[in-house]
Order: C-alpha cells, then sequence, then structure tokens
C-alpha cells in the first residue's frame, strides 16, 4: 500500500483500522460456515449465531471508518479547481514502462470485478438446491446485483470527484471484501442484500479504470488501449469464475465463490500501491511536485481550461456515470442511424450477458451433467476465448474499428446460432457456440464504449458513451426481470430471440457506422 495516498486526507489510521474491522468480521462468519461441513455446507435455515451478527456490525462500521480515512481536507476547493484543470497526453507520444504497468494492473482489477456478476450463474443450480426455492424467485439475487451494478456506477462517478480515482478504487475494494460474507448466509433474503451491495461495490471499478486509462493513455493508443483491458478484463473475469466453480464447488459448494471476495478484494487493496493518483487530482490538492512526477511518468502534461472549455478526458471516463436522458442531440438525422445500432448492440449484449451466460450453467445442470463438468465446460470455452482479445485489439487499432465492431457483432450472432442448434440437439458439445458467443459478446462490450467515445461530437459524447452504458445493463435487468416472472424462454428459443435485435444492430451498423480509426476527435465537431 502507497502510503501517499494518506496525504492531507483523514489519516491512514482509520483506513487501516476499517479494513482490520472489515476483515475480523468476515472472518468471524467463517465458523458457521465450517460448521456446516458434514452437510455439504448446506446453511439454509441455520441460525445466525451472535458472532456472525457481531461481524456484521463491525463491517459496517469497518467500511464507514475506511471512507472516513479516505476523505480528503478541503472537498468543495478541491472539485472547483479541478473543474479549471485539464491533464493530456500528447497526441503521439510513445507508450513506456509506466503505460504497460498501469494496464496490467487495471486489467487484473477488472478480472476481480467482473468475476463477481459471472459468479451469480455458477451459485444460482446450488441456491435453487439448497434452499429449495423456484428458479424464478432465485433470479431475485443476480436481479438486485444488477441494479446495485448500475446504482453503483452512478453513486462511483460522484464519489470519484470527491476522493480521487485511487481512493475510490480503494473504498470499493473494502466493500468487496465486506461483502464476501454472501457465502456464510442462512438465507436467500440475506443473499439478495448482500449481491444488491456487492454490485454498489463493482459498479465503482469501471469508471475509475476507464478514467485513468483516459487520462494517461496518448490518445492515439486511448482506443485500443480500452478495447485491450476492457476485453481481458471481461474474457478473464467470466475464465475466473468458471474456473473457480469448477475447480473448488465440488468440495466446498458454491458458497466458497462468494467467500473468495475476501482474498481477491485484499489483494485490489495490496495493489492500491501500484496505481498511480490521478494527477488532475494532485494538481488541484495543491501538491503540485507529486503532479509533475505522475506527469513525467506517463508523458502528460497539464494546462489551465478556458472559459466554456471541456476536459476532454473527463467526457470519455464518464461514460459509466452521469447518465442524461437522450435528447435530440443523440438522435439527430446525422446521428440517429449510429445511437439506434449502437443502443440495440447494448442491449442485445445486456441479455446475453446477464441473461443467456447466466442461465448457462443451470440449463448444462438441467441435461444431466454435473455442476463440475458444466463449469469445466464453460471455463474451457472462456480460455478458447481469450487469443481472440488480442486480435480484437489488432483489428481495432490497425485495420478498422468499423470493421472490428462489425466482426464482433458478427461473430456474436454465429454463437446465438450456435447455442440454438445445440438446443435442437444438432450440436453435441457445448464449447464451441459458447465460446463464440464469449469471443463475440466480450468483443461487442470491450469495443462498443471505446467506439461510442471516439465517435460522436464532443457535446454529445459523454451523453452517447452514458446511455449506451446505460443499455448494456438495462438489457440484463430485462432478461433477470423475465426469469422472476417466469418467463424466461428456453435457452434455444432465447438465442433466436435476442438474434433478432443483434441482427438489426448489424445491418444498421453497417449502414451508418462510421470509421473512427487514425480520426482526430477534434474533427467530430
Amino acid at each position: 500500500m502507497d502510503a501517499r495516498v494518506f496525504l492531507d486526507r483523514k489519516g491512514v489510521w482509520a483506513f487501516g483500522l476499517g479494513c482490520i474491522l472489515v476483515t475480523t468480521g468476515v472472518l468471524l462468519h467463517i465458523p458457521m460456515f465450517m460448521m456446516g461441513q458434514s452437510m455439504g455446507f448446506r446453511l439454509a435455515g441455520m441460525p445466525m449465531d451472535p458472532d456472525m451478527i457481531a461481524g456484521m456490525y463491525m463491517i459496517i462500521i469497518g467500511v464507514g471508518v475506511a471512507g472516513y480515512g479516505l476523505l480528503p481536507r478541503a472537498i468543495r476547493q478541491t472539485k472547483d479547481a479541478a473543474a479549471h484543470i485539464a491533464v493530456v497526453a500528447p497526441e503521439d507520444a510513445k507508450l513506456g514502462p509506466a503505460h504497460w504497468r498501469l494496464m496490467a494492473v487495471l486489467v487484473v482489477a477488472l478480472i476481480i470485478d467482473v468475476m463477481k456478476p459471472a459468479t451469480l450463474g455458477f451459485v444460482m443450480p446450488g441456491m435453487i438446491r439448497e434452499y429449495q426455492v423456484a428458479p424464478q424467485h432465485a433470479a431475485l439475487v443476480p436481479f438486485f446485483a444488477l441494479v446495485g451494478t448500475a446504482m453503483g456506477s452512478v453513486l462511483w462517478g460522484m464519489l470519484a470527484d470527491i476522493y480521487g480515482r485511487k481512493a475510490s478504487i480503494l473504498l470499493s475494494s473494502v466493500v468487496f471484501v465486506g461483502t464476501s460474507i454472501c457465502g456464510a448466509m442462512p438465507s436467500l433474503n440475506w443473499n439478495m442484500i448482500m449481491c444488491f451491495l456487492m454490485g454498489l461495490g463493482a459498479g465503482g471499478m469501471l469508471p475509475a479504470t476507464y478514467a485513468l486509462l483516459a487520462e494517461t493513455m496518448p490518445s492515439r493508443h486511448r482506443g485500443w488501449a480500452l478495447v485491450l483491458v476492457g476485453g481481458l478484463g471481461a474474457v478473464g473475469g467470466y475464465f475466473a469464475a468458471s474456473g473457480f466453480a469448477w475447480w473448488l464447488t465440488p468440495v466446498w459448494s458454491w458458497r466458497i465463490l462468494w467467500l473468495l471476495n475476501l482474498p481477491t478484494g485484499l489483494l485490489l487493496i495490496c495493489m492500491g500501491g501500484l496505481i498511480p493518483e490521478s494527477a488532475k487530482f494532485l494538481l488541484a490538492r495543491g501538491r503540485d511536485a507529486e503532479a509533475h512526477k505522475v506527469m513525467r511518468l506517463f508523458g502528460t502534461h497539464s494546462h489551465r481550461l478556458a472559459e466554456g472549455e471541456e476536459d476532454e478526458t473527463e467526457i470519455i471516463s464518464h461514460h459509466h456515470g452521469h447518465h442524461d436522458a437522450p435528447d435530440e442531440t443523440l438522435w439527430t438525422p446525422g446521428l440517429i442511424g449510429k445511437t439506434a445500432a449502437l443502443t440495440i448492440a447494448a442491449l442485445g449484449w445486456g441479455l446475453i450477458n446477464f441473461g443467456l451466460l447466466l442461465w448457462m450453467p443451470n440449463d448444462l445442470v438441467a441435461k444431466g451433467y454435473s455442476m463440475a463438468v458444466s463449469s469445466k465446460l464453460l471455463a474451457e470455452s472462456a480460455l478458447i476465448a481469450f487469443p481472440t482479445v488480442f486480435i480484437c485489439t489488432w483489428l481495432y487499432s490497425r485495420w478498422s474499428t468499423r470493421g472490428a465492431l462489425t466482426a464482433a457483432l458478427f461473430v456474436t450472432l454465429l454463437g446465438l446460432v450456435g447455442v440454438w442448434a445445440l438446443e435442437a440437439h444438432l450440436l453435441p458439445n457445448p464449447v464451441l457456440p459458447v465460446a463464440l458467443l464469449i469471443v463475440g459478446s466480450n468483443g461487442v462490450i470491450a469495443i462498443l464504449l471505446p467506439y461510442a467515445s471516439e465517435s460522436y461530437p464532443l457535446r454529445v459524447r459523454g451523453r452517447a458513451t452514458g446511455w449506451i452504458a446505460a443499455c448494456t445493463k438495462g438489457g440484463g435487468v430485462f432478461a433477470q426481470g423475465l426469469s422472476i416472472l417466469a418467463l424466461a424462454p428456453p435457452l434455444g428459443l432465447a438465442a433466436a430471440l435476442i438474434a433478432a435485435p443483434m441482427l438489426t444492430a448489424l445491418a444498421l451498423f453497417v449502414r451508418y457506422g462510421t470509421e473512427t480509426r487514425g480520426l482526430d476527435l477534434r474533427r467530430l465537431e
């Protein structure tokens, strides 16, 4: 942990104490989990012992104390000062070791972040069995997790402005650690509450990582860097979730997948020292020497914004935070075709990622595969998808941004057709169709937001990326809403139904999508 984060904040002692309280609070839940060992870790209906209740209070107090410790002094002045500063990397700056190191750290942070929602699919079969509830009742768990993520991305966008990017990443890691007690909860309702809070914590990672990349990357490299980090984070997260499910659930039951938040959250806190503080935040705090050191490291420079001038990096990075409703500016005759294509693609991606892929493990279990085999098959699919992230990034940066998104949409369609064929018993093994689906859908999400941030005029750019990010969550909330109402179609039919909007998005994008490769963003005005 880097002690400089705590300069002119309320105090490193408070953050340390908060972390210790949260970790101890989680550890107090472990005896309850271990007590269930002889019964295959079935804790449903067991009463909570006094240790667990004490642990819960410790976690709540700990998060509050850690948040207090990270709180900067003189917040108002910082916000006012930050509004007049822009930190940018020169257009053609070289990538140095600092850039690659930051990208590696952010990939690990995103893998841990994506792993959480991806795990939902792998705990569902065990949860349904243990609590003996109907699948539509259990679907409330992912539903609340998603609602938490959507609220989290708005909340953390605001918190990052107050706390600075680095501190908001640390604080969301502390929340992560606290929510690992989901694995020791004896009732489904407690699982729902914990999953909502977990989503709230997870919503904080993406906006902060994207913001750091937007601020430190030279604009020529920014697009592909976002595609690479986002893509590796997404595939890695799904691979981690399915791999852990295959490796650990046969012995430790589905509950272990939630308890993993403890080590992974602590890992994030320890990695905090490798994440640089935002130079803009340091300048606004009057810590000029440190800011210049960070700027030398990344080859960036700062300038004061003229009256009415907007900071370009803020617009790119805030696309997970403030989404205004799309007004006429996104739907003008010149933009309506592109906006429609990207909106439908985002909704379709949400349906696949938070619908199809979440239902997949349960569907395989229902087909008679064991949970271990199902997880192993899905982990193999994710492993196949790994190298394609690099291909995707290469296509985006060297060939064509429009072509890369078109290709990703096309591969996603192939995957949907494959899942339909699998359900119609035309294909024997799920690995290939699911791999295509993971490859395509991860390509879509990795490219969608960077592409939107590069293809809209500055005055609507933040709104466009915010709107599209909101649609990705909207698709997921809709899919889980169907589950709750017991209206979720069988997997094959679901794949066929999602193929329709994906095909529409592909057709619209081929017709209205614009090429952004090598485009100077100022030309969009």
